[in-house]
């Protein structure tokens, strides 16, 4: 018999370490069991591995590196480093399962005519999955993650009212080389009744109901020396495209918040101050951030955002 045994011990009985509290309150000896030693044994071999493979541990204002590495291109060039999570997700955007699929999609979708892009639903399926991260990197600043702009500072682009046109040639070619909007101010050239002449005409081409003596006189400004508004508006304030001047008689405000005012005394003080002060815009060029097939789905994505002309 083994000096280890408990004598006592009967048949079945668990060992216990001796320890007795209250006459029978007693502390079981059971060995853990077999398999759940070798498991932690593995772990511990499991992190000392980690520890030589990977970044582990700080030491002063660095961390050790491990011996891992991890290559991946950085523009245009091979680059090795020390193996992290930002690395790993740079290499499995270039070489990855989904982004080489990504990138076959796109060369693929960027070959196509706007014509047959725009009828073809699995192409536009990608256009809006993959135009609607790069519109939230590059557009959703200034005209929202919707595309509904600011008024009086970024244009909406949901309304199919565009500024410099809406095919998806046009708004190719806004991506392609930005845009300059600009109309001057009429605070020396124009007093402050005239103003609101002009004011009251344009309001008066939207339906809204204003004085005729001063919607007769601010016509003969929009259309005469004085203004001269007709030769971007167009004498029936339809707006020409090729200047980006917009149309006044659509009743839809980019630049000015008629809706938002409260009666039509407000809104010809609005209207008049945007005519007193211009406005001067500029959309940046994306030609050199975005490649030709990043902007042709842009462009198509934004086409479909208006519901397209």
């Amino acid at each position: 018999m083994s000096t280890n045994e408990n004598p006592s011990k009967k048949p079945g009985q668990v060992e216990t370490t001796g320890h007795v509290w209250d006459s029978n309150l007693q502390e079981y000896n059971n060995p853990l069991p077999r398999w759940w030693l070798w498991g932690f044994y593995a772990t511990v071999v499991f992190a000392l591995v980690y520890w030589v493979l990977y970044p582990a541990w700080p030491v002063g204002g660095s961390f050790t590196k491990g011996l891992n590495t991890i290559t991946f291109m950085q523009d245009g060039e091979e680059v090795t480093t020390h193996w992290n999570t930002r690395s790993l997700f740079a290499r499995e955007m270039q070489s990855g399962k989904q982004a080489v699929r990504q990138r076959e999609m796109l060369e693929q979708v960027g070959a196509m005519d706007y014509e047959t892009l725009l009828a073809d639903v699995e192409a536009m399926s990608f256009v809006n999955a993959y135009a609607k991260g790069a519109f939230g990197t590059w557009c959703a600043a200034c005209h929202q993650t919707g595309g509904g702009g600011v008024i009086g500072q970024y244009p909406n682009l949901r309304d199919d009212h565009w500024l410099w046109g809406g095919t998806a040639e046009q708004i190719e070619e806004t991506l392609v080389l930005g845009r300059i909007g600009y109309m001057p101010g009429y605070r020396e050239s124009l007093d402050g009744q005239q103003l609101e002449q002009v004011a009251s005409y344009v309001l008066s081409l939207n339906g809204f109901a204003m004085n005729d003596v001063d919607v007769a006189a601010g016509g003969e400004i929009f259309n005469g020396y004085l203004g001269g508004c007709y030769q971007c508006h167009g004498v029936d304030a339809a707006g020409l495209a090729s200047l980006g001047a917009p149309n006044l008689s659509n009743n839809i405000w980019g630049l000015v918040d008629v809706p938002g005012a409260a009666n039509d005394e407000e809104r010809v003080a609005r209207v008049a101050r945007f005519v007193h002060q211009g406005v001067q815009r500029h959309m940046p060029a994306f030609a050199d951030r975005l490649s030709p097939a990043e902007i042709r789905v842009l462009s198509a994505y934004v086409h479909s955002l208006g519901g397209g002309q």
